[in-house]
């Protein structure tokens, strides 16, 4: 399938509607041409109120994620769960992810965030889905999942109140009293050991929660260990970061490294005063965002199809009664473009924000 047909294909599936799914295109390999896709989805942040209720709007994003990446054609391949699956970190909420996400009808691939983890520290996600980092090779290119949403043990293993205390800490949008993600000294060394037999001429796909780069700390969308992975990284020719976390498009070229965010199925970061949705179980923000729409409860989340080709990503994001955009990767330039950049002058008042 050539690339025109491929896209053709991918945007009858966004026809369908827009939601924050992403399909995730290979189109090299270490030893072959093989191309292949997977679905990338993230941060649905399902969230339990009582009994059997939860917060609708955000499992229904959920479920019509689910429900488009099984309209997917080319079938992909596999699917990747980007984290924060649940709110609380709840066995109830994690067992009602988990209920909708065992819907879809390819193999599914788990990345534990933050929202999974603090309650336990990761105990009962654990017991569901497996080990927390870990690798697979898949048609010619390696894949690394990693635990990046660790911390300081000082930090963890302080005497808390309870677990709920702890993960509501953590929680906290803004997290004052939080602390920084990292991927921590245990899972480097196995990293090192894991990238110690792969080819550096192999593609290297890393998918983990928190953004492995330090982005701006009062948010924690940072990685306190980031350099140490990145130079790990280093000796490879082509390697790709995709990550949620952030609740937004956003992309970086970092050495021989491209970052690639992918969006939420929950709520957009950050969420405007007027996005009243639930508004008792949103996280506290200090933060407010217009948006142009803040009534539509998929306003700012969107899907993006990536199309990773000769080792290089070009993201195109759909995004839901907005303006279609891709953040492409210049070879001349080394770093991903956003194609249309918004200028100042071309920017509708819910923008001027920005």
């Amino acid at each position: 399938m050539n690339r025109r047909n491929f896209l053709k294909t991918g945007l009858g599936a966004a026809a369908v509607g827009a939601l924050p799914m992403s399909l995730v295109e290979i189109a090299w390999g270490a030893k072959d041409e093989e191309r292949f896709t997977f679905a990338y989805i993230s941060d649905s942040h399902i969230t339990h109120v009582r009994g059997n209720e939860f917060v609708r709007n955000w499992d229904r994003g959920l479920i019509r994620a689910v429900a488009e990446c099984n309209l997917l054609d080319p079938r992909p391949d596999f699917v990747v769960y980007g984290g924060d699956i649940a709110q609380l970190g709840k066995p109830e909420e994690i067992d009602h992810g988990l209920e909708i996400l065992s819907g879809l009808r390819d193999k599914v691939y788990y990345v534990m965030g933050e929202h999974d983890y603090y309650v336990d520290l990761g105990d009962y996600w654990r017991k569901r889905l497996g080990p927390d980092w870990y690798a697979f090779d898949h048609k010619g290119v390696h894949f690394i999942v990693l635990n990046s949403i660790l911390t300081y043990s000082e930090w963890t293993h302080k005497k808390w109140e309870s677990g709920m205390a702890r993960m509501k800490e953590m929680a906290r949008l803004d997290n004052p009293n939080g602390s920084p993600f990292m991927v921590g000294e245990e899972q480097r060394k196995w990293l090192a050991q894991d990238l110690a037999k792969v080819d550096r001429d192999t593609p290297i796909v890393v998918c983990s929660h928190s953004p492995l780069q330090k982005i701006y700390k009062g948010w924690n969308f940072w990685t306190e260990d980031a350099e140490e992975i990145h130079k790990l990284l280093a000796p490879f020719k082509k390697v790709t970061v995709i990550y949620g976390h952030v609740h937004q498009i956003q992309y970086n070229q970092i050495g021989n490294i491209s970052f690639y965010a992918v969006m939420a199925t929950a709520w957009p970061w950050p969420y405007p005063n007027t996005y009243a949705l639930a508004e008792s179980h949103l996280p506290k923000l200090t933060v407010p965002m217009n948006r142009a729409d803040p009534f539509f409860e998929r306003d700012a989340t969107g899907w993006q199809l990536i199309d990773v080709h000769s080792g290089r990503v070009d993201t195109h994001y759909f995004l839901p009664d907005n303006t279609n955009r891709s953040v492409v990767f210049d070879e001349k330039r080394g770093h991903p473009v956003d194609t249309r950049y918004q200028a100042v002058a071309a920017r509708i008042p819910p923008q001027q924000h920005y």
